[in-house]
């Protein structure tokens, strides 16, 4: 019996340790892709160039992706991951609508830092969109919304202004990196941040306002860390503060 546990044991070993060699590599060839995209841009990326520069040969590249496009979405997913990072690290304002430039300006610094990862990452449609790093990103964009929401300073409902913040930081960067250098004024991402402050938030709080709906998006916002409802009380007052706030 000993022996027969330790056969177990090594067996064991050799499949982590296999597990663990396909996934080192798998890194490796991801970064040597991002590596080859930062430097030498897009058409550098190619089976052979990330071989090389991963250090493996060209069919390993599809032992562990379907194809280059399933590779250029885990790139992708590598590029959220290092911009998450990035929102960790910057503590919030405490004052809600700084804290939205703060984000705005954080995401555009990445973009213009990063510009042909970012070209791939935003440039495409959905492209690494479904991945747990890009999902947490938006989970970080979305508290901000709430934020303002609860203090009474949000001017649409929570989904338009995601979208309106995402569209202007995205389209700002774009824009940018399309333009020739001599020719890119920095009041651009300026004036586009203002206008996206402009067009998701209040001068001062909604509430002190005449009219349901500002105070309907305030009480929104909190109404999740409320514990006095039942659960179908609060569905319920939820649909209707929607209502509201959309009137």
């Amino acid at each position: 019996m000993p022996g027969r546990t330790r056969a177990v044991d090594s067996s064991g070993s050799v499949a982590e340790g296999a597990a663990g060699g396909r996934e080192l590599t798998r890194r490796r060839v991801i970064e040597a892709a991002a590596d080859l995209l930062t430097r030498e841009g897009r058409d550098a990326v190619t089976t052979r160039a990330v071989a090389a520069a991963a250090g493996v040969q060209p069919p390993a590249i599809y032992r562990h992706f379907d194809d280059m496009d399933g590779l250029l979405d885990a790139v992708a997913e590598h590029g959220y991951a290092r911009f998450l990072a990035a929102k960790r690290a910057v503590p919030a304002p405490d004052d809600p609508v700084e804290d939205l430039r703060a984000g705005w300006d954080l995401a555009v610094e990445f973009g213009l830092a990063n510009p042909a990862l970012y070209a791939m990452m935003y440039g495409e449609p959905r492209r690494g969109t479904d991945s747990a790093a890009f999902r947490t990103g938006m989970e970080i964009l979305l508290g901000r919304i709430r934020r303002l929401a609860a203090a009474g300073r949000l001017r649409v409902d929570e989904p338009l202004a995601a979208a309106l913040i995402h569209a202007t930081a995205r389209g700002a960067v774009l824009t940018w990196l399309s333009l020739p250098e001599d020719r890119r004024d920095p009041a651009l991402l300026s004036t586009m941040r203002e206008s996206m402050v402009t067009a998701v938030t209040t001068d001062r709080p909604a509430v002190q306002d005449p009219g349901p709906a500002g105070a309907a998006r305030a009480l929104r916002a909190a109404l999740p860390q409320q514990t006095t409802l039942s659960e179908a009380e609060q569905h319920l007052l939820g649909e209707w503060l929607d209502r509201l706030a959309a009137s």
